[in-house]
This record gives C-alpha cells, structure tokens and sequence, in this order.
C-alpha cells in the first residue's frame, strides 16, 4: 500500500543518514578509500531517500480539471532524478576516489574503527532491508510473484528504488570490507581503492536499471497479464456485462491503472440508455482505488470475446 511504500522510504532514510555520518567520520579517521566510497554511497541513499519521499507526497495530489488522471506519475520523474543525479553522483566519486588513491596511495589506520562503523551499518542497511523486503513480500504474494519478480515489475517507483538501494548498499559494505582487510593485511592501499571503484560501479548498474525500470513507466507501461486477467474477471462479474472484447490497461502512478474497454452490455437497449449504463459502469469501475479513470465503449458485433 501506499503508507507501506512511505513507511518503507522513511526507514531506508533514518538508516542512510546514521551510517553516512558515522562512514564519513571513519574516512576521515582511518584514510580508507573503500570507507570513504561507502560514505558518498550512503549519501548518495540519502538524498535518494528525499527524492523519493517528494515522489510520494507529489503523486498522491488528487485528480483535477488540468490532470484528470492525477498525479501519479510525478512518482516516476522524481524517481528517475533520483537514479540519474544521485545514484550517479556517488558513483562519479566512488570511482573517482579509488582511481586516485590507485595513482596516489595514501596510509591507512585505525582498521577496528572501520571494521566496527561497517558491522554497525550492516546492522542498520539489514533493518531497513528487512522493511522493504516484507512489503515486496506482501504485495507479491497477492499477486502471485516472487519477490524479486515483483520488485522488477512493480508499478511502485519507491519501493524498487529502496529494495534495490539497500541491497547494493549490503553487497558495497561486504566490498569495502574485503578492501579494508586486504590494506591491513598486504600493507597496500590498491586493494582499498579497488573495493572503491567496485563500489562506485555497483552504484553505476542500480542507475541504469532503475532509469531504465522508470522510463518505462514515464512513457506508458501496460499491465502485465495477471492484472488483465483481473480486471476481465472483474469486468464480467458485473451483472450489466455479456461480453469484453477490448481491454487496454496502462499504469499512470504506482498501483494506479488508466482502464479503456469495449464491452458489450446486456439486454437490447436503445442507445441512449446504453450510455447511461456506461457511465453507470465507468463511475463504479472508477470507485476502485486502484482505477485512475475508466473509458468505455460498445463492443462491435462481430468483434470477438476475450478471455483470461
């Protein structure tokens, strides 16, 4: 649900500004590159964090004469910022770091200091992956998915977005501290730099992926066949209808349907009572919290059936 998307993007926020404080001092301290890319991921979470908390308040904005259709899709811009100027920002100087602390070597110290703010985010990124998790488990098994699937094809931009962030941000801190052990065992800092440019690319592929997943979205997604399936069956338990025969479905916010059909209706009445009984059955497919607006024509006669 939507309070389950918030309460999910909240959590990942409190966590990614607790760890990138925390990473950020240790940087300072120790001089590991592997934990100073790991305090530009964190920060980078966070501002993500705030992107997509202005995606759910923006695109929750009720319908009006400008936009009929609501808000909904202002989840998908503000996603897509985040993926394009955030994720790729840390990125940018994780990659940047490590290259030059390869060509620049500096000493590193303080390694318990670093191997404990990296068992302490582990702890706080493991909270609020367990969050994210139990709502992509939730919504799949309603929708009869795996959780990652789900992940994937979800029509919710934040929920993605913080599932995937928080998982990178688990495998980036196994990275950073594979590289820190390797500086302190081997004395050298390229181990350290290299665990940072590793990171800086894990952080580059959730971009792409995400951008991508929301561009999809942005330009017209339709429904995937489970949910069409739904709404045929939805659309035939009403007593007003013999038969679809056309069905369009495409996503314009998160859980936020656009339904155009042709249906034919029952009975053999004139035209002009069919289009009461139309708009009767457009209004009440139109209470559906999960329908943004409902168009409906009349079926041809020779038009064929669909089927789930």
């Amino acid at each position: 649900t939507a309070s389950d998307s918030l309460l999910t993007v909240v959590a990942a926020f409190g966590a990614n500004i607790v760890i990138a404080v925390a990473k950020t001092g240790a940087a300072m301290v120790t001089g590991s590159a592997s934990l100073l890319a790991e305090a530009a991921h964190s920060w980078a979470d966070a501002g993500n964090s705030v992107l997509l908390l202005v995606a759910d308040h923006r695109s929750r904005r009720p319908a009006d004469a400008a936009h009929p259709q609501g808000y909904g899709r202002e989840a998908y811009v503000w996603a897509l910022l985040a993926a394009v100027g955030v994720f790729v920002a840390g990125a940018a100087v994780s990659i940047t770091h490590g290259v030059h602390e390869l060509f620049d070597p500096a000493p590193a110290e303080g390694f318990g200091l670093g191997y404990a703010i990296l068992a302490l985010a582990f702890l706080l990124e493991g909270a609020a992956f367990r969050q994210s998790v139990r709502q992509a488990r939730r919504e799949a098994a309603a929708l009869d998915r795996d959780v990652v699937d789900h992940v994937v094809r979800t029509s919710d931009p934040t929920l993605r977005a913080v599932f995937a962030e928080d998982a990178a941000a688990l495998v980036g801190l196994v990275i950073a501290a594979a590289g820190l052990a390797l500086h302190q065992v081997t004395g050298s800092s390229a181990p350290d730099a290299v665990a940072s440019i590793l990171v800086g690319v894990l952080l580059a592929v959730v971009a792409v992926a995400l951008v991508e997943q929301n561009r999809r979205f942005l330009v017209g997604q339709e429904a995937d066949p489970a949910v069409r399936a739904a709404v045929v069956d939805a659309l035939l338990a009403d007593p007003d209808v013999d038969r679809v025969t056309h069905l369009r479905l495409e996503y314009v916010g998160p859980r936020r349907l656009s339904v155009v059909a042709d249906v034919d209706l029952t009975g053999d009445d004139p035209e002009s009572q069919l289009a009461v009984r139309l708009r009767a059955l457009e209004e009440r497919l139109a209470a559906s919290p999960t329908v943004a607006d409902a168009e409906l024509g009349v079926s041809a006669p020779d038009a064929p059936a669909l089927s789930r």
